[in-house]
C-alpha cells in the first residue's frame, strides 16, 4: 500500500510557522500579513513631507552627519522640516510627547497644523534638489527627543491621563491623538521613536513603550486606517543587531538586543546619535517610508477640502458662525478612539452637598458595536441631579444635521434621564432637554433613538422657555439624570453609535433589540419597579409616526421629575456643570 507524507509536510509547515509566529516574543517580528502587497519603491511623483524635530532629527537630515534630507530627496519626497523657534507662538519648541496634544488636539491645533501642511522652507542644513510641487504636505513625520526616553513608571503601565513623562500618560496621549489622525485620511502621519540615552535607570521602560507604539498601539484601539506608521529610532540604535526595516520582502523588527541603552552616541556625556547610527537609521528607514507611503497611498482619498488651506494670517482670527464649515462626519462618539476630537472627553458632574454619585466612562462588555460603548453608573438622591457631559473646548456647527441620534440600554426600566444640547459657552453653557424614560425594551436590548432640534428645547426654569435647539454654535451635549421624590434613583445606562442625522434618516425606526436581556446575579430577585412606569417611549413605539413620542405616564413622571428637581436646578443648573456642581473622579 502506498504511504503518504502528508503528516511530515505538515509537521515541516508547523516549524516554520513557529519559527516566523514565536520570534515576536524574543524581539523579532516579521510583518507578513501585507507582505505580498507590500511595495518598497519610491512615490511616482514628488511628494511633500514636513519634519518637526529638534537637535537630534537636524542632524539626521543633514548632509555628512545622517544623510536622510538626500536620501529622502532620492526617493521623490520634498521635504521641509520644523525647528526651534518655528511656527505661530513658537509652537515649534515644543516636541516633547507632553506637547503633541497641543499640535494635534488643543484649542490652537487649527493654526499650528494650517502653518505646518503649508510650509514649504527649510530649519536645517540638508540638501534639497526637488522643485517644490505644490500645495500642502501630505506626509507628517514627528520625533521627541532622547529626554524623552527616560519615562518613570512600569513597562506595562496601562494608558493614565496625567502630566508627567511616565509610560501610562505617554500611552494616554498616543491613544488620544488618534482622534485627530482618524479625522485626516488625506495626511500620512509617521511617529518616530525618540533615540535611546546612555543612563539604564530607564530603559526597559522606553524598550517597552516604543514596541508598545510599533505592535499594539493601532492594534488596541482598533485604528481602520492606513493613515498612521510607526518607525522605532530607538531600537535601530541600541544595538546593531536591533533593526526596524524592510528585509527580504517583509518587514523585520528586531528590539531585544542590548540593554535598552544608546550604543551610537556622541560622547559618554552626550546622547545625541552619531553619524555612524544615523546613517543606519537612514538606511532602514526610508524603504519602510516607502512601504508606509505605498500601503496609504492605495487607500487614500484625494484631497479634502479642509479648514487647514487656510493661511495662518486667516487663522490668527476665529472664524464667524457664518464662516464655519460643514461637518465632516455624522459621528459625534462610537467610544472606540479615545476622547472625540476638540473636547476633555465624556465627564461626570453632580450635586454639590448631596448624596448622588455618578460614574460615566468608555468601556468594554455591554455593547452595541465595536469594543466599548459609554457606561453611566448612578446613584441620585431625592430632589438632585448629574450628568455625564461631552463639552467642546471650541464651537461646533451642526447646521447640516437635524438632530442626533444613539443606542440605548439600562438595567431598569423606569429610569429618568435627559438628552441635553449646549449651546452658548463652556463658561456659560446654555441647555435645551427632552426627558425620557428607560423602557423595558431597553432592559432586554439596544434601542435606537433619533431627536430632532425641534424636541431640544430650553426648559422653563431658564430664560428663553421653551425655545427650541440652534445647532449653529454647539458647545457640547450631555445625558443627565434625573430623581425621584423620595427614593434614590440608582441604575445603568450604556449609550454608543452617537450620530448627527441627516433630513433623510429622520424616520419612524423600530426598536433594535440585538443582544440577549442583561444578566442578573444569580439568586437576585426580581428588580423592583418604580410606581410610575411609563410605557411606549421607543422610537416609533405607537406605530403613528413621530420621534420618541411619549406616553400620559411619561408626562406624569416627567412632571413630577421637574417639580422636585427644579428647586436644586433653580440655583445650582445642571446647565452650568462647570461654574457649579462637582465634577466626579
Amino acid at each position: 500500500m502506498k504511504t503518504t507524507s502528508l503528516p511530515l509536510s505538515i509537521l515541516i509547515i508547523l516549524l516554520v510557522l513557529t519559527m516566523l509566529f514565536c520570534f515576536p516574543d524574543n524581539g523579532l517580528l516579521l510583518k507578513t500579513a501585507n507582505a505580498q502587497s507590500d511595495n518598497p519603491s519610491p512615490p511616482e511623483e514628488i511628494v511633500k513631507l514636513i519634519f518637526i524635530h529638534h537637535s537630534c532629527g537636524e542632524n539626521w537630515l543633514t548632509d555628512g552627519n545622517g544623510n536622510l534630507g538626500i536620501a529622502l530627496g532620492e526617493n521623490n519626497y520634498f521635504v521641509s522640516d520644523t525647528n526651534y523657534g518655528w511656527g505661530p507662538d513658537s509652537i515649534g519648541d515644543n516636541t516633547d510627547i507632553i506637547n503633541w496634544p497641543d499640535w494635534f488636539r488643543g484649542s490652537e491645533s487649527p493654526r499650528y497644523l494650517s502653518a505646518l501642511y503649508n510650509e514649504s522652507g527649510q530649519n536645517s542644513n540638508y540638501t534639497r534638489r526637488l522643485p517644490d510641487p505644490g500645495g500642502e504636505n501630505q506626509i507628517v513625520m514627528f520625533k521627541s527627543c532622547f529626554p524623552n526616553s527616560n519615562l518613570s513608571g512600569q513597562p506595562d503601565d496601562p494608558p493614565t491621563p496625567g502630566l508627567d513623562f511616565t509610560v501610562g500618560n505617554a500611552k494616554y496621549i498616543y491613544n488620544d491623538l488618534l482622534n485627530y489622525f482618524s479625522s485626516r485620511p488625506d495626511k500620512l502621519f509617521i511617529v518616530i521613536t525618540a533615540p535611546p540615552v546612555q543612563d539604564s535607570t530607564y530603559a526597559y521602560n522606553a524598550r517597552a513603550f516604543n514596541t508598545w507604539l510599533v505592535q499594539d498601539w493601532l492594534q488596541e484601539n482598533n485604528y481602520p486606517l492606513d493613515n498612521v506608521a510607526v518607525w522605532d529610532f530607538h531600537a535601530v540604535l541600541t544595538h546593531p543587531e536591533n533593526h526596524h526595516r524592510f528585509n527580504n520582502g517583509a518587514i523585520e523588527y528586531i528590539y531585544n538586543q542590548g540593554d535598552g541603552t544608546s550604543t551610537y552616541p556622541t560622547s559618554s556625556d552626550d546622547d545625541h546619535p552619531n553619524p555612524t547610527g544615523n546613517r543606519k537609521a537612514t538606511e532602514e528607514f526610508v524603504p519602510l517610508l516607502n512601504v508606509f507611503y505605498n500601503r496609504w497611498k492605495s487607500g487614500a482619498p484625494v484631497q479634502l477640502p479642509m479648514q487647514s488651506i487656510a493661511t495662518v494670517a486667516e487663522m490668527t482670527q476665529a472664524p464667524t458662525v457664518e464662516e464655519r464649515p460643514a461637518i465632516a462626519t455624522d459621528l459625534i462618539d462610537d467610544f472606540e478612539f479615545g476622547i472625540p476630537v476638540v473636547s476633555q472627553g465624556w465627564q461626570a458632574y453632580s450635586d454639590e452637598g448631596s448624596q448622588t454619585s455618578i460614574k460615566c466612562s468608555p468601556e468594554s462588555g455591554v455593547l452595541y458595536s465595536g469594543s466599548s460603548a459609554l457606561h453611566i453608573n448612578f446613584s441620585i438622591a431625592p430632589a438632585s441631579w448629574a450628568t455625564c457631559a461631552l463639552i467642546y473646548d471650541q464651537n461646533q456647527d451642526w447646521r447640516s444635521a437635524v438632530g442626533l441620534s444613539f443606542y440605548i440600554r439600562a438595567n431598569k426600566s423606569g429610569l429618568p434621564f435627559d438628552i441635553i444640547t449646549y449651546g452658548g459657552s463652556p463658561e456659560a453653557l446654555e441647555g435645551y432637554m427632552s426627558t425620557q424614560v428607560t423602557s423595558r425594551e431597553m432592559v432586554d436590548g439596544w434601542v435606537y433613538m433619533e431627536f430632532s432640534w425641534d424636541m431640544l428645547k430650553r426648559p422653563d426654569w431658564e430664560s428663553n422657555a421653551g425655545a427650541p435647539f440652534e445647532p449653529t454654535r454647539v458647545a457640547g451635549m450631555a445625558i443627565g439624570i434625573g430623581a425621584f421624590p423620595d427614593t434614590n434613583n440608582q441604575g445603568e445606562i450604556w449609550i454608543d453609535e452617537v450620530r448627527l442625522i441627516g433630513a433623510a434618516s429622520l424616520e419612524p425606526t423600530v426598536i433594535s433589540q440585538l443582544s440577549e436581556p442583561l444578566p442578573t446575579e444569580p439568586g437576585a430577585p426580581p428588580q423592583a419597579e418604580p410606581v410610575l412606569t411609563p410605557t411606549n417611549t421607543t422610537v416609533g413605539g405607537n406605530g403613528n409616526g413621530g420621534i420618541c413620542p411619549l406616553s400620559p405616564a411619561l408626562g406624569v413622571m416627567a412632571g413630577a421629575f421637574v417639580f422636585w428637581a427644579n428647586r436644586k436646578r433653580k440655583n445650582n443648573s445642571i446647565y452650568a456643570i462647570f461654574n457649579s456642581g462637582r465634577r466626579e473622579q
